[in-house]
């Protein structure tokens, strides 16, 4: 697609690529329709809780909480870095580049933060001039909230990979886009690079993405050789009565069910 070019720094994406994403344990992943809104919620200190107070501000780097709801009700955090640490090469500058990291299946946001700042992705990209967002789609730790749905019942967890693709990335451009007036560049790990894929082959968030790095590509699940893999991905998880202390399991077992739908 011509409006999707590479990255302006390729060794910087180069880099990226390179670092491994360690896979976070279970707990921390843990329908009415509603117009689209978004929301600012803490400073750029991280005050309060959130992924900011707890993986990001820890290293000395600025961070802002947003959140921002779907078109099905379904309310997503995202997290933005806005520069780099003071003093570093990745300081406060004007019409920095906003670039969005979207996860991969079974994890959240957090996994870009997993490292040290030299070895994490959102950190090396602040710290080389990028405006960094990263979000978290529905049924994550930190995106397990809706405008009417109970998180604790089935009816919750209703939703299948497509709702990602209509639903969760639409919002999460849009916010980014909205907020930084410029057209973003788009990396996803994963699951990340499925929505991507279905949505532009649509020919859909092209006129706000200005690029695309798409790390780890997947398409099917539908060959796993594993008897709990395969239980789980063709298990019916709308009929699970959840408890909250099983909804980080729930979400496992709804993307695998959704990834087996393929």
């Amino acid at each position: 697609m011509a409006v999707l070019r590479k990255l302006p720094s390729l060794s910087i994406l180069s880099l990226v690529a390179l670092v491994i994403l360690v896979v976070e344990p279970y707990e921390s992943l843990s329908s009415s329709r509603k117009s689209v809104h978004s929301g600012f919620k803490t400073d750029y200190n991280g005050v309060g809780s959130g992924m900011c107070a707890s993986a990001v501000t820890v290293h000395g780097y600025k961070c802002q909480e947003f959140e921002v709801t779907t078109d099905d009700g379904y309310i997503l955090s995202v997290q933005r870095i806005p520069e780099g640490r003071v003093g570093g090469a990745g300081g406060p500058k004007t019409n920095r580049q906003p670039v969005l990291l979207q996860h991969g299946v079974l994890v959240d946001g957090v996994t870009w933060l997993q490292n040290s700042p030299a070895q994490s992705p959102a950190m090396i990209l602040a710290d080389n001039g990028f405006d960094v967002w990263i979000s978290n789609v529905r049924g994550t730790r930190y995106s397990r909230r809706h405008v009417t749905l109970d998180p604790d019942s089935a009816d919750y967890w209703n939703w299948t990979w497509d709702d990602l693709v209509v639903h969760d990335l639409p919002a999460l451009v849009d916010l980014v886009f909205k907020q930084t007036g410029q057209k973003i560049h788009y990396i996803g790990h994963s699951m990340g690079t499925l929505i991507a894929l279905a949505s532009f082959s649509e020919g859909k968030q092209i006129d706000k993405v200005k690029s695309a790095a798409l790390l780890s590509p997947v398409a099917y699940l539908s060959h796993m050789t594993t008897a709990l893999g395969d239980v789980a991905a063709r298990a019916f998880v709308s009929e699970v009565r959840a408890k909250s202390r099983f909804t980080s399991l729930l979400y496992i077992l709804q993307s695998l069910r959704a990834m087996h739908t393929l």
